[in-house]
């Protein structure tokens, strides 16, 4: 342990310790977003339908001992579950009292369902001044697409990103990894963090949104330069990197290796470990604008060589030259086996009251004083309702 993480606050604060956020998200997005507020220190209230809570408690993924889904559990630690039908007038005034109280709402409906169900900005702002009021959708609040249903498949596709995922001259993929979801999520909690800020000791709060399509589209750094440079839709590149050569996965004798010569002195040191100094003063390869018009080319020069190797002979070499370079991992490889994952806690586990100890990937914010952490599994649906309004009458404590 070095001096940065002793440094830890010992009475086990967290940043966002007494932050209230009221969650009337489900599924992915929204649910990301408040995970890691909650794993911050944020006091995380879950508001869920009573007939069925979040639809991932069932609907999604894979369920192993009860009846709520992997899924679920795997989003959704350090909350807290409140149970308020939202139609009824009950469930509208509830959960307004408890607007009075917070922070944060954030709620990932359809646009104007919330408005509809009586918890939209207008109303929570007219009770709370303060409120950071927090949307997330398919593809914002306005717009011709607005009403599109919001789904990560849906707004990969429509962005272009799909367009450019996978071989090239293969059919239209989609990114594994949910960035459209998770990528919303992480821009809503920026936007909550921001709005905290700006609004200080004062009582001006304000709203924000951020969508699925949108969230797509601004991580499309290389794809939309690409364009506005070239005047041509980028194209699908395998593991290539647009901006530079060679950056990519190569095949070795025993699988493939990644790497990452992407300037000139990286790319002659790349040429000295591989014993190719030929490659070095290629017309071909002369220069990066060279090798990436020659991708091809240089691909099967490289790993015509690289094949008189295994992934992890060669990882090594080309780490001790200093070329950025790494193995490609399965799972069960990274999350079983790799002693870095280990050493920087991202996998950690929870013990909850139906499933017993379930591994979870740990938080990737890393904080000296205010660490996050996970605490508390996952609730039961409206487990924390009694105990949540029985705060209502009592005033809800903020620190000094």
């Amino acid at each position: 342990m070095d001096n940065r993480q002793k440094s830890a606050d010992s009475s086990g604060r967290g940043a966002l310790d007494g932050v209230r956020v009221l969650d009337l998200t489900q599924v992915m997005s929204g649910p990301f977003c408040t995970m890691i507020l909650a794993d911050l220190g944020a006091d995380v209230i879950k508001i869920e339908n009573p007939d069925h809570g979040d639809q991932t408690r069932k609907s999604w993924g894979y369920s192993v001992v009860g009846d709520d889904s992997r899924a679920f559990l795997s989003l959704n630690r350090n909350k807290r579950s409140v149970v308020l039908d939202l139609k009824q007038e009950t469930g509208r005034e509830l959960f307004l009292e408890l607007a009075k109280t917070a922070d944060v709402v954030i709620e990932n409906f359809r646009p104007g369902v919330a408005e509809r169900l009586g918890v939209g900005y207008e109303a929570v702002n007219a009770v709370n001044p303060s409120i950071v009021y927090a949307s997330i959708s398919g593809f914002g609040q306005t717009g011709p697409y607005a009403a599109y249903p919001g789904y990560d498949l849906i707004a990969q596709a429509m962005t272009g990103v799909m367009s450019v995922m996978g071989e090239p001259d293969g059919a239209p993929m989609k990114s594994a990894i949910p960035l459209a979801d998770l990528g919303s999520g992480m821009f809503c909690a920026i936007g909550i963090l921001a709005a905290l800020l700006a609004r200080g000791d004062g009582d001006e709060g304000q709203y924000l949104e951020t969508s699925l399509f949108e969230s797509a589209l601004a991580m499309s750094v290389w794809e939309s330069t690409e364009y506005w440079s070239t005047g041509e839709s980028p194209k699908p590149l395998g593991s290539a990197n647009r901006m530079s050569a060679p950056y990519q996965a190569l095949a070795t004798s025993d699988g493939h290796l990644t790497i990452g010569a992407n300037n000139q002195k990286l790319w002659h040191i790349l040429c000295a470990v591989i014993d190719a100094p030929e490659l070095e003063h290629d017309p071909r390869f002369v220069d990066n604008n060279n090798r990436m018009d020659n991708r091809a080319d240089l691909v099967a020069e490289l790993e015509r060589r690289f094949v008189r190797k295994t992934t992890d002979e060669w990882v090594a070499l080309l780490l001790d030259a200093g070329v950025p370079a790494g193995p490609i991992r399965n799972y069960e490889q990274v999350l079983r086996d790799d002693p870095h994952v280990k050493a920087r806690h991202m996998v950690t586990s929870f013990e909850h009251p139906v499933e017993g100890t379930t591994s979870v990937l740990g938080p990737a914010i890393k904080l000296s004083r205010t660490p996050a952490r996970v605490v508390t599994p996952p609730p039961l649906l409206g487990q924390h309702t009694d105990e949540v309004l029985a705060e209502l009458r009592k005033p809800v404590e903020r620190p000094a």
